[in-house]
């Protein structure tokens, strides 16, 4: 890529996508194509044609994607697999189509079986069952991969897939019902810090800017406490305050800070092609994605005890093991990466106080 590259990041207002940005301008690139989702609706074919016909893209990192934790992806199956099928192939499929010099396809490592061996090796794929609260998610990401590999290999395209590990770090996504296991926990012990102190102007200025099932920082303190008491914040009558945390807090987790993520993706972008990701003379081509993690893990229980220490939140923490763990550990072996020459800086307790002061900030 040259710094005057026409460059088109799908998705640039979300968690992955503003990373990507911020990456990409601090490093001198500053032919930027930006679309929001009211601009351009990737799911829709005939705009999304349109659309690279006028703008013609050189490259393209494609961080455009629904997303959603737990409770959402087993929600909402449907959505999930429909939704990101659709804006991977129209934006694969254009890319193709117009010409692009080079793609990045970011996926997910939930893509992994369920009892995968650890850490999760690239050529771990398609070996066993995938996790079930997720599986739609996941099945459209491998075809993400699998339509960029296909492409490369039947028209000689230069489409590359990433697999990031779990990602926090600014612009993530804190709605209770849809978010990831960081950001949930980050604004229920946020929420249930300001409910033991009594502080009514922080919970109610939290919710005017992100209401709870439609429930604002206006409404009376009994529709507020029962919403919050729905998603697990309550408190006792002599003001004790519990929150409850969906599993045993037994499983482990890999956390990236977002903005390695975009440093890694914008690393191979300027570094690797499709060709470089498996060995020259292979017969079978396949498994040529590229891990992005950490390569260390943390469980639930002690993430969620860095978080309330970062807080100060005094209450207690209640595990609720009727509700699912999910997949019990997920650990990246980032071995193929590292040799690229790309290892990740932010440290994890570093990053839970750079989130929480951006929350905070993000909340007045």
């Amino acid at each position: 890529m040259n710094k005057d590259s026409k460059i088109y990041v799908a998705g640039h207002r979300g968690l992955v996508g503003s990373a990507l940005v911020k990456n990409l301008k601090t490093k001198g690139y500053h032919n930027l194509i930006l679309r929001t989702h009211a601009e351009l609706d990737l799911t829709n074919t005939t705009a999304v044609a349109h659309f690279f016909a006028q703008e013609r893209p050189e490259y393209v990192f494609l961080a455009a994607a629904k997303v959603g934790g737990i409770v959402a992806n087993n929600t909402y199956r449907g959505d999930f697999i429909y939704e990101n099928l659709m804006i991977q192939n129209n934006v694969i499929h254009q890319a193709y189509l117009h010409q692009v010099a080079k793609l990045l396809f970011l996926g997910s490592t939930c893509i992994y079986p369920k009892a995968c061996p650890q850490p999760m090796r690239e050529d771990y794929l398609l070996t066993d069952v995938l996790e079930y609260t997720n599986e739609p998610y996941a099945i459209a990401k491998i075809a993400g991969i699998k339509l960029c590999e296909s492409y490369n290999l039947q028209y000689g395209t230069n489409f590359m897939s990433v697999m990031p590990t779990n990602l926090y770090g600014p612009h993530d996504n804190f709605d209770l019902e849809k978010s990831h296991v960081m950001p949930a926990l980050i604004r229920k012990i946020h929420l249930g810090k300001a409910l033991e102190d009594n502080n009514w102007k922080s919970i109610r200025a939290n919710l005017n800017h992100l209401p709870i099932d439609g429930i604002n920082g206006k409404a009376d303190r009994n529709a507020i406490l029962e919403v919050l008491a729905k998603y697990g914040l309550s408190q006792s009558t002599d003001g004790k305050v519990q929150v409850e945390i969906w599993g045993s807090g037994k499983p482990m987790r890999e956390f990236l800070w977002s903005e390695d993520m975009a440093d890694a993706c914008v690393f191979l972008m300027e570094k690797q092609n499709f060709t470089d990701t498996y060995p020259s003379g292979s017969k079978e081509i396949r498994n040529t994605h590229i891990n992005i993690g950490t390569g260390e893990d943390i469980s639930i229980s002690d993430l969620a005890l860095l978080i309330q220490k970062q807080i100060g939140f005094s209450g207690t923490l209640y595990f609720n093991r009727d509700k699912p763990d999910g997949t019990l550990k997920k650990l990246t072996d980032v071995t193929k990466l590292n040799k690229l020459g790309w290892k990740h800086s932010m440290l994890l307790e570093k990053g839970i106080t750079e989130i929480y002061s951006w929350y905070i900030k993000d909340c007045q």
